[in-house]
């Protein structure tokens, strides 16, 4: 039972990636998904680099009910959700799998379940996605990081972490990193395997180290307002759509994250697996108790994540 034709089925939905990103890739399916879902009564037009704005401008957009959809890497969703503050904590998934599985369990459905009140609604997981610090040097210890001048996300969970690290956490527009990197005014940065080869950081850093200090999530979020215009059918399409499409993203995210791995491979980067990852583990652990601290319901939804992460993958 569909509304009246006044009522516009037209969606727009943003993100800050390129067309290649798995965002991209996940959300161009989710809008031909629905379209043959609802017989192309829903029609989704995909904005990529940041056509909408960046994610902040977009996830205040949805909540004031100006945007309609967006996709979202969680640190910047902290902003507004403060819960979400909680998988800033460093070292909370042991690998991209293991997070997904989780996510996509009760343990993330209790975050899911938490953003209406702030004006937002979560169709789905995109996978987790593992950020590795990447430089002129490689990681084996929490040694190694002392003092080393990195550009890590403007998130507080991710300064905090590398200041317990020993490292310089240095604020930088991303669009500045390579050529920071080049200049050598800053020693490296963190990031996933496939952005570090698409955006070319390939040429000017010699060692990429598997530290994944964080695994974070992205989420496809809609804005309630545009939501509750929805009838119940539509609401259930959509839904659906979503389903299938963040299974797809996930798929895709891990394609092109082996592909990463090999390109470095055959460049000669030196990938490094390290020695001692339980000395960084250590160094960060009041970094996760000052977080949870800090996050409304903190220690019951890290404790739902930690129940969750005994049972995941057995």
């Amino acid at each position: 039972m569909f509304a009246s034709p006044s009522h516009a089925l037209n969606m727009d939905v943003g993100h800050t990636l390129t067309t290649d990103s798995p965002f991209h890739v996940g959300t161009q399916k989710f809008a031909d998904i629905l379209k043959e879902k609802s017989n192309g009564k829903i029609n989704v037009t995909v904005f990529p680099h940041s056509q909408l704005g960046g994610e902040l401008t977009m996830i205040q957009g949805a909540v004031a009910g100006a945007t309609d959809l967006f996709v979202t890497g969680q640190p910047t969703l902290n902003n507004v959700v403060k819960e979400f503050l909680v998988f800033d904590a460093p070292f909370l998934f042991d690998n991209v799998a293991q997070a997904n599985e989780i996510l996509s369990g009760p343990a993330g459905d209790k975050f899911l379940d938490i953003l209406p009140k702030y004006g937002l609604v979560g169709l789905g997981w995109f996978s987790a996605i593992e950020r590795n610090v990447f430089g002129n040097r490689a990681i084996n210890s929490v040694d190694d990081l002392k003092g080393m001048k990195i550009r890590v996300i403007q998130s507080p969970g991710y300064v905090e972490s590398y200041k317990a690290l020993g490292a310089q956490p240095t604020p930088m527009a991303y669009s500045e990193l390579y050529l920071a990197l080049q200049q050598k005014v800053i020693d490296g940065a963190e990031t996933t395997p496939d952005q570090f080869v698409s955006d070319k950081f390939i040429e000017v850093s010699k060692y990429f180290s598997m530290t994944h200090v964080n695994i974070h999530p992205a989420l496809l979020i809609m804005s309630k307002t545009r939501w509750d215009s929805f009838s119940t059918d539509e609401q259930k399409m959509v839904k659906e759509a979503a389903d299938e499409a963040m299974a797809y993203a996930r798929e895709y995210y891990h394609k092109v994250y082996d592909e990463g791995m090999k390109t470095m491979k055959e460049k000669g980067v030196t990938i490094v697996q390290p020695s001692n990852l339980e000395s960084l583990i250590e160094a960060t652990r009041p970094v996760v108790k000052k977080l949870i601290g800090e996050a409304p319901n903190g220690q019951e939804l890290y404790d739902a994540l930690m129940a969750a992460k005994e049972k995941a993958g057995k």
